[in-house]
C-alpha cells in the first residue's frame, strides 16, 4: 500500500512539467499523510491544481471516513467504492517520492522511494465528491415543509476526496513491500485523465522506469514530523525506537 509520500518539488516549473500554473503557494510536504488536503490534477479541471482530502469517501457512504486511502488496480472496475470514479473521476496525485516500511529485527524501517533522477512524478488516483446524508435528509424535509427559504438554509458543504491506486511492486520496491502506487510514465499522464477507463487499464502496472530506495529516520512514522530532515538518508543500524509505524 501507499500510506505516506512527499511533494516538495524544489525548483519545479509546474507549467512546463504538468501543464498547470498553481494558484497560490504550494506548501512543501515532506510527510504527506491520509486525511490531509493535498494537491492533485482532476480530469474535470486538467489545467488546475486542486486540493483534495486524502482518503476517498464513497458517494453512497452513510458517514465520513478516510479509510479508502488506496485502491487496488486489479479490482477498480469491480469494487462499488471505486468503479464509478474509475469510469468518470480520475486524477493525478503530484509527488516526488513515497515511503515504504521494511521489516527488520528492530521493528519496521522506513525507506523513501524516488525515481532514479529524483524527478517529480504523478501517481494514478481517483476522486469523489461526498455530501453528508443527514444534511441531505434535513434539506429534503425542510423543502417538503414549504418553508420560504427551502433549500437555502443548512445546505451542506460537499467533501472532495481522493485515493491512490496501487499495483504489484517493481524490482526497486519489491524488497520492501509487495505493493506500490501506480506511478505513471510521464508521457502517459494525460491519457490517465482523458481516455476511457477501458483504454487505460494497461497503465495500471508497476512503474517501468528506474527507481531507488534509501532508509530514512523513523521520525517519519509520526505525520506531525513534516520537515526536510525526515527525507535525509540514515544508517538503519543507528536508528532507535519505533515510533508510530505505518503498514
Amino acid at each position: 500500500m501507499c500510506g505516506r509520500y512527499t511533494i516538495f518539488m524544489v525548483d519545479t516549473d509546474f507549467e512546463e512539467r504538468f501543464g498547470v500554473v498553481p494558484q497560490g503557494f504550494l506548501d512543501p510536504r515532506y510527510n504527506a499523510a491520509p486525511s490531509q488536503d493535498l494537491p492533485v490534477i482532476r480530469n474535470d479541471s486538467p489545467t488546475e491544481i486542486t486540493r483534495l482530502r486524502w482518503g476517498l469517501i464513497p458517494e453512497w457512504a452513510d458517514e465520513e471516513s478516510t479509510d479508502f486511502i488506496n485502491a487496488r488496480a486489479e479490482t477498480l472496475g469491480e469494487k462499488r467504492s471505486f468503479a464509478e470514479p474509475f469510469e468518470q473521476r480520475r486524477c493525478l496525485v503530484l509527488a516526488d517520492g513515497f515511503y515504504e516500511w521494511a521489516e527488520t529485527g528492530e521493528g519496521k524501517q522506513p525507506y523513501r522511494i524516488t525515481t532514479a533522477k529524483e524527478e517529480p512524478f504523478c501517481i494514478a488516483g481517483l476522486w469523489e465528491r461526498w455530501t453528508p446524508p443527514d444534511a441531505q435528509s434535513d434539506l429534503a424535509a425542510f423543502a417538503d415543509s414549504g418553508g420560504d427559504n427551502a433549500g437555502s438554509v443548512g445546505e451542506p458543504e460537499p467533501i472532495e476526496t481522493y485515493t491512490i491506486v496501487t499495483t504489484d511492486a517493481n524490482e526497486a520496491v519489491g524488497d520492501l513491500h509487495h505493493r506500490m502506487p501506480v506511478v505513471l510514465p510521464r508521457e502517459e499522464e494525460r491519457r490517465w485523465l482523458e481516455d476511457d477507463a477501458e483504454d487505460v487499464v494497461d497503465l495500471l502496472a508497476p512503474y517501468p522506469g528506474g527507481m531507488q530506495a534509501y532508509p530514512v529516520s523513523r521520525a517519519v512514522n509520526d505525520p506531525s514530523n513534516d520537515a526536510p530532515g525526515v527525507i535525509t538518508e540514515v544508517d538503519p543500524e543507528s536508528e532507535t525506537g519505533t515510533g508510530a509505524e505505518a503498514d
